[in-house]
């Protein structure tokens, strides 16, 4: 039997947000204002994702039309942007479906362990569009730690891994970062059968060496590459800058907090600076050197199953949630962080303009893949079908099959998920069913076309069209009265 639901379907609706708010106040005061910057424009990619945000969860840009098959009740569900940047529901919904595949039909039933490597601020905008570049760092920090695991249990223990690759801090700052998901010990093959032989105690000292020799190795790589100098100097990337101008201008200022996506208005701020020396303790299982930082204590049993999935939702979550982001004083927008920072601040006030440029600045590039697999759990591993989870039968009753017969079905082991079973998954919220009746909701038609869009909603009382974005804002472009006092320009 399905566990009743604990909480009722409620509509979202994100016109009604801050962070809707923001972005429709000041987008095409970004546009003009990076246009007047030197002619240059803003990515097609980055513009298609601020502009699909927009439309996301609105009614009015199309609709899914359920009905009760019992009583008759109508529920309408709004279309998705499916963007990669910082919709927070597309993005959740991504989150929601990736764990849950994970833990049933790619990751084996053994304790699993997060480790976060963050690098240093004078090569992060670097990061944010170079792929390959990122791609070589994570490679070589996820088999330092993977070769961790092996020297601790000899050459025929083998890891695995599953890395994402997060874009920002929790102030919205460009902060490419990898938290990497290990399985937290090694299988050895005896008599052709695997055996799992945990980790067991992780010493702080531990990460400490992890983290000096992942260090070494990639600093070597980044010489190599003349991304940085033997003198650890920043080079700068002269031809992504003659690409996109407009847009290394932007991810230049988000890693700083300067203008134009800032200045942030906060008690101190954290002074830009390489430091090199040896790795420095933070605190448990945490180290830091030349700027550089590891942090490997939060893991999950094997037993724990809820935990392991708490944990994956966690490394895959969105850049942002919509409770974050509140109206500040003066004109200003409030970012509520997750964590104090050090110096004791709770939240940061930005000009809405500044928090647009940092969200563009978060938009990854098309192909740039976030999620990566290593060890005994990459696609060519010899060892990963004798490994993966076994998929997991499917509970629900032959009833609930008989009367689902419209439901897609996965295809070649395709982890497909539906929105009504994430919905049920996450929140305990059952779609499906009926509020009035406990009847089931039958998907009656999607309406797409404009006329039919309009007729529909004027007869449940809903606006028939989007919110209008607000025009351009002249010079100086900020909202604030505070930063117009203060005479910063747009450009850095």
């Amino acid at each position: 039997m399905q566990e009743e639901a604990r909480y009722v379907y409620d509509r979202r609706r994100p016109e009604n947000t801050t962070l809707h708010r923001v972005v429709r106040e000041n987008l095409e005061t970004l546009y003009a204002a990076v246009d007047a910057g030197e002619g240059n424009k803003l990515p097609a990619f980055v513009r298609k994702e601020l502009e699909g945000y927009l439309d996301c969860g609105i009614l009015a840009c199309g609709f899914a039309h359920l009905k009760c098959e019992r009583c008759g009740e109508r529920r309408v569900v709004s279309f998705s942007c499916k963007g990669r940047g910082f919709c927070p529901s597309c993005m959740g919904r991504r989150m929601c479906q990736t764990a849950a595949n994970l833990v049933e039909r790619t990751l084996p039933e053994e304790p699993l362990r997060q480790w976060v490597f963050t690098v240093p601020f004078e090569i992060r905008h670097r990061l944010a569009y170079d792929g390959k570049l990122l791609g070589a760092i994570n490679r070589i920090f996820v088999d330092t730690v993977l070769r961790f695991y092996q020297s601790k249990f000899g050459e025929h223990g083998k890891g695995g891994a599953m890395s994402v690759v997060q874009r920002c801090s929790s102030d919205l700052k460009l902060n490419p970062h990898v938290h990497a998901i290990l399985l937290d010990g090694v299988f050895v093959e005896k008599d052709n059968a695997l055996t799992f032989v945990a980790q067991g105690h992780l010493r702080t000292q531990e990460v400490c060496d992890v983290l000096h020799t992942a260090v070494v190795r990639i600093v070597n790589h980044l010489v190599r590459r003349k991304v940085v100098t033997k003198e650890s100097q920043l080079v700068p990337d002269e031809s992504f800058a003659e690409r996109e101008p407009a847009l290394a201008r932007l991810a230049v200022s988000a890693v700083s907090g300067l203008a134009p996506c800032g200045p942030e208005l906060r008690r101190n701020q954290d002074p830009i600076a390489l430091r090199i020396g040896t790795p420095r303790i933070l605190g448990p299982l945490s180290a830091s050197e030349a700027g550089f930082t590891l942090h490997a204590a939060t893991c999950a049993g094997a037993d724990d199953e809820r935990g392991r999935e708490a944990l994956l939702r966690y490394v895959l979550r969105p850049p942002i949630a919509q409770k974050r982001i509140t109206e500040g004083p003066e004109g200003l927008v409030r970012i509520t962080l997750k964590k104090a920072f050090s110096d004791g601040t709770t939240a940061v006030d930005l000009d809405p303009l500044s928090l647009l440029c940092r969200l563009a600045a978060m938009v990854p590039p098309p192909y740039f893949h976030t999620a990566r697999y290593a060890g005994v759990l990459a696609s060519h591993h010899a060892w990963r079908a004798r490994i993966v989870a076994e998929p997991k039968t499917d509970t629900c009753n032959h009833e609930d099959k008989a009367r689902a017969p419209d439901q897609p079905t996965a295809k070649n082991g395709s982890g497909y998920r539906p929105w009504a079973e994430l919905l049920k998954r996450t929140f305990a919220i059952d779609v499906e069913t009926c509020p009035t009746c406990k009847g089931r909701m039958k998907l009656v038609s999607l309406i797409q076309e404009r006329r039919s869009i309009a007729r529909f909603l004027k007869r449940l009382g809903e606006a028939t069209e989007p919110p209008e974005r607000a025009p351009p804002r002249e010079p100086p472009y900020w909202q604030s009265r505070e930063l117009r006092r203060k005479g910063v320009k747009f450009a850095a």
